[in-house]
Formats: C-alpha cells, sequence, structure tokens
C-alpha cells in the first residue's frame, strides 16, 4: 500500500463514518444504551482521543522526536481509568461539540498523513476478517486508521444492534 492508497482508505472510512451519523440523526446521539450506559455521543467522545494520539505520533515520529505524552492524564494506566476519565471529561459537553471536535481531528488527521513522505513504508497486516495498516517511519510504526480500527472492532457490533434495537423501539 503506497500513501495514497492510504488516504483513499481512511477516507472511504470516514465517509462510512459520516453515513451512520447521519443514519443516527442529531435527536438520537446522547440517547443512553449504545454501549452499557454510554450514548453515541460518549462513544464519539471516547474515541477521539485515538485520533489525538494518533497525529501527535505521526507528528512526533516525522519531527524524529520522542513519544508525545497521551491525551489523557499519564497517571492513568489501565484502559477503565482512561475510559472514566474520558468519559467525565466529555458528558457535560455538547452532542454538537464533540461532534464539532471529532471533525476537526479528522481534517488533522488527513493533514498529517497528507504530509508523510510520498515513500514512506506501509505495510498491511491481515488479522482475521480485517486489514490494519501500519506507517513505518524513522524506526517506529504507527497506525494511522486506529480509530476506525477500534471502532470497528470495539464498538461497532454494539452500535449496530443499538441501532436494530431502536428500530423495534
Amino acid at each position: 500500500m503506497n500513501k495514497s492508497e492510504l488516504l483513499n482508505w481512511m477516507q472511504e472510512e470516514h465517509r462510512q463514518w459520516d453515513a451512520l451519523l447521519k443514519r443516527i440523526g442529531p435527536s438520537r446521539m446522547d440517547q443512553a444504551g449504545v454501549n452499557g450506559l454510554w450514548s453515541f455521543k460518549d462513544l464519539v467522545a471516547h474515541l477521539i482521543p485515538d485520533g489525538v494520539r494518533c497525529i501527535s505520533d505521526l507528528e512526533a515520529v516525522q519531527r524524529n522526536e520522542p513519544e508525545p505524552p497521551p491525551p489523557w492524564p499519564e497517571h492513568l494506566r489501565t484502559d477503565d481509568e482512561i475510559n472514566a476519565w474520558i468519559y467525565e471529561t466529555n458528558r457535560e459537553r455538547s452532542v454538537s461539540q464533540i461532534l464539532d471536535e471529532a471533525q476537526q481531528m479528522f481534517q488533522r488527521l488527513f493533514a498529517v498523513v497528507k504530509e508523510l513522505p510520498d515513500d514512506v513504508q506501509i505495510e498491511t497486516v491481515h488479522q482475521g476478517e480485517r486489514n490494519y495498516h501500519l506507517v513505518h517511519l524513522n524506526g517506529q510504526s504507527i497506525q494511522p486508521g486506529y480509530i476506525f480500527d477500534h471502532f470497528h472492532d470495539d464498538h461497532e457490533q454494539d452500535v449496530r444492534a443499538w441501532l436494530k434495537r431502536m428500530k423495534k423501539g
């Protein structure tokens, strides 16, 4: 895979994400039950730090700098601690604030990937039914589509089940 193909894949993933947002619609974004008590808004807020971290990692590796700190407090170690912090940090924010931040994050992510050298090495790793793409640069490996991969691997099934329940109700 080359950089252009990676960008095309990411843009297609983003188009699918936008289609999902439209399917859910603004009126259902803050309804609980998507993933436990989380609403879809909460899920989007949960995914944003993945994109922010990826952007920071890509920028650092391009500048040959050390890995930057995560977007959450460094003393948080477990996924549960990090997820609780993300939820508490974002729970009072509006749907439009969260969606606007997500859109800005996606645009920034695409811009950073576009800035990669044209000859950057990109490896496609096949696991199960999914492909994961790794950028290798300056001795580091970064998964620029991690936000999409995380959604598909850990949350998409819950969202689809929630949408089915909403349709029946």
